[in-house]
């Protein structure tokens, strides 16, 4: 398959996630505990269910959050593979604040060459490929990054619970570009933040898996920036062994 037509496929397939979401998200539903002590519902299950069917159409692997327990030994022979969270930001979901996403990459030899993030609440949906980075709204396509000549220096970060490192990087920033202004968002969001360019830098000095960061790597990357893995000083590769991603840096 070439390239636009996977792209068409991952995209449709976070649209069926997205619908799947938001049908639990109307109703009420429970809350269950997986074993990192991270929040599952039933969401993120039947997103997942649907956006596997759908990839299994490209006879590409898949790795899901939902699907993580498959062994290196299998994982390291795949070229080219999908890296899916069917629902990334559950603590916003249960808060419904409707910060959460539904991430779709597809990574070739490490690489993420292909990139879907959609938002079910707003229907805003983003995507890449070797064609660029977009952002669709109400049939309306614009290319990234979209914001240009602001009049001051960004960062995406939390307001009320920066890390000792966050805020250390923060007070850098600020000695460098004067006033910082910080912009508080969840899941994805905060890298396709940097995409569009409204926000100029994201650190993250905390804990992230693959999937947290594979499709928004890809628009970060086709937007014309980089993700850069704070241990190695180089751009995060994926279908590691360890799934547990470094800190990183996106701008």
């Amino acid at each position: 398959m070439k390239n636009n037509e996977l792209l068409d496929i991952s995209i449709d397939a976070a649209i069926l996630g997205g619908k799947q979401i938001m049908d639990v998200y109307a109703g009420s539903f429970e809350v269950f505990k997986k074993e990192d002590e991270s929040p599952l519902t039933v969401a993120d299950q039947n997103a997942n269910e649907v956006i596997i069917r759908e990839l299994k159409k490209t006879k590409i692997p898949v790795l899901s959050e939902e699907g993580r327990s498959i062994p290196y030994s299998e994982r390291k022979n795949w070229d080219r593979l999908w890296i899916v969270d069917p629902l990334d930001g559950t603590k916003e979901f249960v808060k419904r604040n409707g910060e959460f996403t539904v991430n779709i990459a597809l990574i070739e030899n490490g690489e993420p060459i292909l990139g879907v993030i959609y938002v079910p609440v707003t229907k805003v949906l983003y995507y890449a490929s070797i064609e660029g980075a977009f952002k669709k709204i109400d049939n309306i396509v614009t290319q990234l990054p979209s914001v240009k000549n602001k009049e001051k220096f960004v960062a995406v970060g939390s307001r009320s619970h920066l890390s000792k490192e966050t805020k250390v990087y923060f007070d850098n920033l600020s000695k460098k570009h004067g006033a910082v202004d910080v912009v508080s968002m969840g899941s994805s969001l905060k890298i396709c933040l940097v995409a569009e360019g409204i926000a100029d830098v994201y650190p993250r000095f905390a804990p992230t898996m693959e999937w947290d960061t594979a499709a928004g790597h890809a628009i970060v990357k086709h937007a014309g920036k980089k993700l850069i893995d704070f241990k190695t000083k180089k751009e995060m590769i994926y279908n590691r062994k360890n799934l547990l991603n470094n800190w990183f840096i996106v701008s």
